[in-house]
């Protein structure tokens, strides 16, 4: 035995300490450099250059949650697909069958979604 079973590691281990490292050594040097000058214009909320027209805290209506969440499902899709077609000509017919049975699954929900109309905007 050479050395320890979670050797292999070390240097993910390594890196994770420094990235995690600079992550908060920068937020923290930003504390302690960045200047404090507070006053009434730079605390007031702010909309896009313009003042406040209404209360912050209104209703989105649920066709935005419908659309992101489809947004997702899609992009995650084509995730999955790009190291399937990379492999494609190792992976064999199994492989095939399966990717077929995943994306039949998802026209599935897009079917779904596009008869309760969810892409309509409204």
């Amino acid at each position: 035995m050479t050395g320890h079973a979670l050797s292999p590691y070390l240097p993910i281990f390594i890196l994770m300490v420094i990235a995690l490292g600079f992550g908060v050594g920068s937020l923290v040097a930003g504390i302690l450099v960045r200047p404090r000058r507070p006053y009434r214009e730079k605390l007031m909320p702010y909309e896009s250059g313009n003042p406040p027209v209404e209360e912050p805290r209104y209703r989105f209506s649920v066709k935005f949650y419908i659309v992101a969440m489809l947004f997702v499902i899609f992009d995650v899709e084509a995730i999955f697909l790009y190291p399937w077609a990379i492999t494609f000509d190792k992976l064999g017919l199994y492989a095939f069958v399966e990717m077929v049975l995943f994306i039949a699954i998802l026209m599935v929900g897009y079917v779904y979604a596009w008869k309760k109309d969810a892409f309509k905007w409204e």
